[in-house]
């Protein structure tokens, strides 16, 4: 019997390298590839130590060489200027907070990789994802779990996988503690065994997220901030450079502590709060994707996580019109934010997400 080909999306990290050894062992035949998101001059620096880099292709490249199997570079930096960074830029003009790493997963690694991975005769692709696919013998279903390391947990920014995706892609770090992938990184001699995980936005090597907007359209205009009450305050430095939830580098005095509470891009006003303005009892999310079942149509109960690493809140989640949802809170939950994900979980299982709106 032949074995399945599996085409790995080798970033140049620990866990993608460690992914092709684990997959190996289980009798795939491996390949791994890098995708070229940009060049270090397209965001303007002479080095870069985040994914997709020029040096993440070369260690990508050596580890692939050391478990002998054959490496591929895909030129994706097109679609990535346009799905991920005018994305991510136009949304920030907007007031919103966007996670570029949903962007990229949606349309980069589960879309574009995917589709290439098929055109080389690839039945499946593979990540170093922390995140566990598991077939529902019952419904005939592909669902996706948190990985049991909680702290790398990264099925929040899985959430848009469709069927057909979760059925051709392979999780086999996601089962694994992140310190074992580490040992059979160095088992193996690999050189990015001892690599440490990136932590900034790929494209912003240095995390100044405003900086990098001001380059590609200009300095954003000042304006007023205002306290809830329409009092104010003082003066921002352009919205893009505050984020609902902040407490510090806002640049007002007041006799209590005070928090972005929302950005009215219209009027070009930052609005302050105390901490108890920061609770909301509901949001609305559009753009869902569900994969416990196709569609929502009841209300159903559920614990929602609106940021990265956070702990699950208690709410029910109604079907609205066009796709949209409502998501009702047990308890006021802190700094929602538009532009964010909202992310459904039943137990370890995702239920689907949406863009909060």
């Amino acid at each position: 019997m032949d074995k399945k080909r599996v085409l790995v999306a080798m970033s140049g990290g620990v866990d993608s390298s460690a992914a092709v050894r684990l997959l190996q062992s289980q009798g795939y035949e491996c390949a791994g590839a890098t995708m070229r998101l940009y060049s270090n001059e397209d965001i303007s620096i002479s080095k870069s130590k985040t994914c997709c880099s020029l040096d993440d292709t070369t260690d990508a490249k050596l580890a692939a060489l050391k478990l002998g199997v054959e490496h591929y570079v895909f030129n994706f930096s097109e679609e990535f200027s346009q799905k991920v960074i005018d994305h991510f830029v136009s949304s920030y003009l907007c007031g919103k907070t966007p996670n570029p790493c949903i962007e990229c997963n949606k349309h980069l690694k589960f879309g574009s990789f995917l589709a290439r991975a098929r055109l080389l005769g690839f039945e499946y692709i593979a990540t170093g994802h922390y995140a566990v696919r598991e077939l529902d013998e019952k419904s005939g279903r592909w669902l996706l779990k948190r990985s049991p390391d909680i702290n790398k947990d990264q099925s929040y920014v899985l959430y848009n996988m469709t069927q057909d995706e979760l059925a051709h892609t392979l999780f086999p770090c996601g089962g694994l503690e992140k310190e074992r992938i580490r040992e059979i990184a160095l088992e193996n001699g690999l050189v990015n065994a001892n690599k440490p995980d990136s932590q900034d936005i790929c494209f912003i090597p240095d995390g100044d997220h405003a900086g990098f907007i001001e380059q590609r359209v200009g300095v954003q205009p000042s304006g007023d901030i205002l306290l809830t009450d329409g009092s104010r305050l003082g003066t921002h430095r352009g919205l893009i450079r505050y984020t609902v939830g902040q407490r510090r580098g806002v640049g007002v005095s007041y006799s209590e502590p005070l928090f972005v509470v929302s950005k009215d891009v219209e009027k070009n006003t930052l609005i302050l709060g105390t901490k108890d303005k920061l609770y909301s009892n509901s949001l609305t999310a559009k753009d869902c994707n569900f994969i416990l079942f196709d569609k929502l149509d009841a209300p159903y109960r559920c614990k929602a996580q609106t940021r990265y690493h956070q702990t699950p809140a208690d709410c029910t989640v109604s079907p609205l019109p066009d796709g949209r949802v409502l998501c009702e809170f047990d308890e006021p939950h802190r700094a929602v934010s538009r532009g964010q994900a909202v992310v459904f979980y039943d137990g370890d299982y995702v239920v689907g997400g949406g863009e909060i709106e």
